[in-house]
């Protein structure tokens, strides 16, 4: 196997739809990329895996069957499962990335329990004190995208968590995104300084002291409105508000599909007006389909974890793992690691000041 070719992990058995969307996403992904660069690690039911493989000779071509006997449902809770995952596939696949014989692990699996054993088998990066899960979502003009983080894994969130927040949209936004010094905003009621509670305010006051020592140009507060906007690139916020964030998104996407597919079904008349605007549409449900950013990862571990849609279908998994594969191709964590370190002395004043 050549030395550049990266190796994907792979939970074959996560998802709603189960082992055939993962392996046809996998189909898919080195349809469009080729074959020479990717090997994948697949961890499931190794008998039921060898029967699917037989409809992708592509991927079989391209990749091993580890067997996991034992599978991690949507429904399950963390501390019913934590501590019996060792033979899931889940387990398995994370582990994996721990030995080093993967890159990065993509899953469709329990959201909840892939972030609680990726912390445990991976642990966080130095200098990071949680994990954050974070993705791209549309914004502005074009095909212009915005990182917001925290999207679930942290519900509270105190200022040291938030600022290790901005560390890791920063960096991710610059190595992933190819956004210059991106423009970073903490996520508020409001873009006065008077609002929010105390941890808003107090990160807030920090960031605008140091403004000029930042490897980001700080906004200050920004809204929601910001994001659809084009106006920031990274946005900072606790895991609460920023799921909810997340699944406004996607529901404004759906909601924007559905009122234009029944109007075109009303009239001729609008069918006709469709079919000269058909590059338009094709613009616009690239731009708002979640599955052009289905995948979300654990940004701060010591090891790549992408966690794509549990009702993720052949398209949306090709998707995670291009995300995952650009992320092993960079020195994302690396550069975490040094930046961390760089900006220490002004994550401590901001720790001091909230003694």
């Amino acid at each position: 196997m050549s030395d550049d070719k990266k190796i994907i992990a792979i939970d074959a058995m996560g998802g709603d739809k189960g082992p055939a969307a993962v392996l046809g996403g996998m189909n898919q992904f080195l349809y469009q990329h080729g074959e020479a660069h990717v090997f994948f690690r697949i961890f499931g039911d190794e008998k039921r895996l060898r029967k699917l493989l037989k409809r992708y000779p592509r991927v079989a071509r391209n990749s091993v069957i580890v067997d996991a006997p034992d599978v991690i449902r949507g429904t399950d809770k963390i501390r019913d499962v934590i501590r019996h995952a060792q033979n899931t596939s889940m387990y398995m696949a994370i582990k994996d990335v721990r030995e080093g014989n993967s890159t990065a692990v993509v899953s469709a699996g329990n959201t909840g329990v892939l972030m609680s054993l990726s912390k445990l088998a991976l642990k966080t990066i130095d200098g990071i004190s949680r994990p954050a899960i974070t993705t791209m979502l549309p914004s502005g003009a074009g095909d212009s995208r915005v990182v917001v983080l925290d999207l679930g894994a942290n519900v509270q969130c105190d200022a040291g968590n938030l600022f290790d927040f901005a560390v890791l949209g920063g960096v991710y936004a610059e190595t992933i995104g190819k956004m210059a010094r991106p423009k970073l905003g903490v996520l508020n009621i409001g873009e006065e300084e008077t609002k929010g509670n105390e941890t808003l305010q107090n990160i807030n006051k920090v960031l605008i002291a140091h403004r000029d020592e930042l490897p980001f140009e700080y906004l200050g507060f920004v809204e929601p409105t910001d994001i659809s906007a084009g106006r920031v690139q990274v946005v900072v916020t606790d895991g609460f508000t920023g799921n909810i964030v997340l699944k406004t998104v996607e529901g404004t996407a759906k909601l924007i599909k559905r009122v234009i597919t029944e109007n075109m079904k009303k009239s001729w008349l609008a069918i006709i007006g469709a079919f000269f605007l058909i590059h338009v549409f094709k613009r616009l449900k690239h731009k708002i389909d979640p599955r052009s950013y289905a995948g979300a990862t654990f940004l701060g571990l010591n090891g790549f974890a992408v966690k794509t849609h549990g009702n993720s279908d052949a398209l949306a998994f090709a998707n995670a793992i291009n995300y995952a594969v650009d992320m092993t191709k960079s020195d994302l964590n690396g550069i975490i690691r040094e930046r961390a370190a760089t900006l220490a002395s002004i994550r401590a004043e901001l720790m001091s000041g909230n003694e």
